[in-house]
C-alpha cells in the first residue's frame, strides 16, 4: 500500500490551533521529523515516508484540513500532484469521438482533469515530468496520440466553464454581438434556434436570467471550431425541455472529441456514449475508472462499485418504486385558495390545494412559469392580486439566487447538526462572499433548516451539487420532514432528485415568460405523468438500479409508453 498526507493549505488555520497536529502527533515526539512547520508559508509539512498512519493529526485538527490515506500500490505515480502534501490525480481519460460523460464528486479532479485535456496545464506525475517521459508513461494506451498532439500544440480545445454567473462581470454587450465574434463556421443562427435562444440574442449580457446565461455560454462553445469540446455542468439552471433539447445539440457535433462533467445523471445518460466514474476523497485525491458504457458506467457508479476495477468505494444508492403515500398518515397543515398574480407581460394561475405535516411536495415544470414566484408568495415575499394570503405559518425560505453576505459562515448561526451533516465545518471561518457555489449552496441550505419553522421552502437546492450529495440532501430532507413533522417543499429541476425525495408533486405549465398554471398537489405517479405529457417525453426505470431513464424519441419503449399513456413509471 502507498500512503498519501494531504493537507488543505486553503483551511488550514496553524494560528489558531498553533500547530496542534505538530504537538499532538506521537512520531514528533520520539524526534522524528513526521511533520515540520514550514516557516515561509507558515503551514505544517507531513513526511508520507515516515507517518505511522495513526490517524491522531486527522482527528485532532479542528479544521478538518488534514487526510491520511493508504492506495494500492498498483496506482502508481499520480498523474498530477500540487506540489508537497497536495491533490493528486490519477489515471486520465480516454478521448473517443462522441460524447464522454464523467461523473464523480465534487473536489475530486474534475477541473484538473478538463485543465489537463484543455492543455492550460501539463501533467507532472508528481515531480515536474517532461513530455517525454509523459508519453512513455502512456505508452500504448488510447490517450497517448492524444497527449502527443497536445504536447506539439495541435489540438484547439474549447471550455464552457461550471459557472457562468460571473459572465456579465467580463463579456459586455448584446448576446449576437458577443456570440458572432465566436462564430467560426457562420452556424449562429442555427445554434440559436436549437438552444431555443432567439429570444435572448437582442438582450444585453447583463440582463440575461440564469438559465439566459447558461445557454450563451454553451453556445459561445459550440460556435469555436476546435479539436475537443469540455463541457462542466451545462445543465445548471436549465428546465427539464432545456436539458434534453441541450443533449441533442451536443450530440449533434461529428467528429468531435466531447467531454461533458454532469451531476443530472438523466442527462448524462441521454447524451453520452461513454461513461468514466472519478472516485477517491474530495480535496485528498481522485482516481479516474476505464472507459464504460454509459449505463454500466452510471450503475456501477450508484452501486458504488466498479467490476473491472473490483473496486468498493461507498454504499450502494438504490431507487425504490413507492406506491402513492397515505395521506391518513399525514395532518393537514394548511389550505391554500386559487392564487393569481400578474406581471406586465406575465400572468400567474394556481389551483387550490393542502399542504400536509410531514410531507415532501415535490415542484416541476418549465422555466419562468411562476414556480418561483409561488414560493416567493408562500414565503411572503410577493403578495397575490386576488387573495390575502395570511397562513400564520412560521415559513424558513431558501431562494433560488443565493445573495452571500458579508461576514464569516459562523456569524449564521448554523446548529452543529447541520454544520456535520453538510460537511462545512471546515467553512465556518471562511467569509461568506468567498465561497464557490456549492460551498454557498450548502451553507444556504443549512441555514434554513437551522430555523425553526413549520414550512420550508427550497427553490433548486441542487444547483452546483454533485451526485452524491444530492441523493444525501434528498434522503435527509425525508428524514428531517418526517422527524420534525414538517411540510418541506422543493423546486428543482433534476428529475432524479425529485423522484428519489418527494410524496406528492406539484406541475407548473404554460409559456415560457408569458403565463404560467400550477396543478393542485398530485400523488407522484399522476404527477409525473402530467410533467412529462405536457412536455412530450417518456420516461422509464433502469432495471438494474431503478432509476429514471429518458427514452430516445421514437424509440420502441418510447412508443411504447405512449401508447399507453404512461410516461413514467413503467418497467
Amino acid at each position: 500500500m502507498t500512503r498519501i498526507a494531504v493537507l488543505d493549505k486553503e483551511h488550514c488555520r496553524p494560528q489558531k490551533c498553533k500547530f496542534l497536529c505538530h504537538r499532538m502527533c506521537p512520531m514528533v515526539k520520539t524526534g522524528r521529523d513526521t511533520i515540520v512547520i514550514d516557516e515561509e508559508l507558515n503551514k505544517p509539512v507531513i513526511s508520507e515516508e515516515l507517518c505511522s498512519g495513526c490517524g491522531i493529526c486527522v482527528k485532532k485538527c479542528p479544521f478538518e484540513t488534514i487526510t491520511i490515506v493508504n492506495l494500492p500500490e498498483e496506482l502508481g505515480e499520480p498523474v498530477h500532484q500540487y506540489g508537497k502534501n497536495g491533490f493528486r490525480l490519477y489515471n486520465l481519460p480516454t478521448p473517443k469521438e462522441g460524447v464522454v460523460g464523467v461523473v464523480g464528486a465534487n473536489g475530486i479532479g474534475k477541473s484538473t482533469m478538463i485543465k489537463i485535456l484543455a492543455g492550460e496545464i501539463k501533467p507532472n506525475l508528481g515531480e515536474g515530468a517532461g513530455w517525454d517521459e509523459i508519453l512513455e508513461r502512456f505508452k500504448g494506451k488510447e490517450i497517448q496520440d492524444y497527449l502527443e498532439r497536445l504536447s506539439q500544440g495541435e489540438i484547439r480545445a474549447v471550455y464552457k466553464p461550471q459557472y457562468v454567473d460571473s459572465i456579465p462581470k467580463v463579456v459586455k454587450g448584446k448576446v449576437k454581438t458577443a456570440l458572432k465574434k465566436n462564430d467560426d463556421a457562420g452556424n449562429l443562427d442555427d445554434i440559436a434556434a436549437r438552444l431555443d435562444m432567439e429570444n435572448s440574442l437582442n438582450k444585453k449580457i447583463g440582463e440575461l436570467s440564469g438559465g439566459e446565461l447558461q445557454r450563451f455560454a454553451i453556445a459561445a462553445c459550440l460556435l469555436k471550431d476546435a479539436d475537443i469540446y469540455l463541457l462542466d455542468e451545462p445543465s445548471s439552471y436549465l428546465d427539464v425541455r432545456e436539458r434534453l433539447n441541450l443533449a441533442g445539440v451536443i450530440r449533434g457535433l461529428k467528429d468531435k472529441f466531447i467531454f461533458v462533467v454532469e451531476h443530472d445523471l438523466v442527462v448524462l445518460d441521454y447524451l453520452s456514449d461513454y461513461t468514466h466514474v472519478i472516485y477517491g476523497k474530495p480535496g485528498a485525491y481522485g482516481i479516474i475508472s476505464g472507459i464504460k458504457g454509459v449505463r454500466v458506467g452510471i450503475n456501477e457508479y450508484l452501486c458504488g462499485f466498479l467490476r473491472v476495477e473490483n473496486m468498493r468505494f461507498r454504499d450502494e444508492i438504490k431507487f425504490d418504486v413507492r406506491p402513492p403515500s397515505q395521506k391518513s398518515k399525514r395532518s393537514e397543515l394548511v389550505e391554500y385558495p386559487e392564487i393569481e398574480k400578474r406581471y406586465d407581460e406575465f400572468s400567474l394561475a394556481i389551483e387550490a390545494g393542502i399542504l400536509y405535516e410531514p410531507e415532501i411536495l415535490g415542484i416541476l415544470g418549465p422555466n419562468a412559469t411562476g414556480k418561483t414566484t409561488f414560493v416567493k408568495i408562500l414565503a411572503g415575499d410577493v403578495k397575490a392580486d386576488n387573495t390575502k394570503l395570511d397562513m400564520k405559518l412560521k415559513v424558513s425560505y431558501k431562494p433560488q439566487y443565493i445573495k452571500p453576505g458579508k461576514g464569516l459562515v459562523k456569524s449564521l448561526g448554523i446548529k452543529p447538526e447541520f454544520i456535520e451533516r453538510f460537511g462545512i465545518k471546515f467553512l465556518m471561518e471562511k467569509p461568506m462572499q468567498k465561497l464557490s457555489g456549492g460551498e454557498l449552496q450548502k451553507v444556504a441550505i443549512a441555514d434554513c433548516l437551522t430555523k425553526d419553522a413549520e414550512l420550508y421552502l427550497l427553490d433548486e437546492p441542487s444547483a452546483y451539487l454533485d451526485v452524491e450529495e444530492r441523493l444525501k440532501l434528498a434522503k435527509y430532507l425525508k428524514k428531517f420532514a418526517y422527524d420534525r413533522e414538517a411540510s418541506v417543499l422543493v423546486v428543482d429541476h433534476d428529475v432524479l432528485l425529485v423522484d428519489y425525495l418527494s410524496d406528492e408533486l406539484l406541475v407548473f405549465s404554460g409559456e415560457s415568460g408569458k403565463n404560467g398554471k400550477a396543478s393542485q398537489p398530485l400523488n407522484l405517479r399522476d404527477g409525473m405523468n402530467k410533467f412529462l405529457k405536457e412536455l412530450s417525453i417518456t420516461f422509464r426505470r433502469d432495471a438494474e438500479t431503478g432509476r429514471p431513464r429518458a427514452n430516445k424519441p421514437e424509440s420502441v419503449k418510447d412508443r411504447e409508453q405512449r401508447s399507453k399513456g404512461e410516461y413514467y413509471y413503467v418497467g
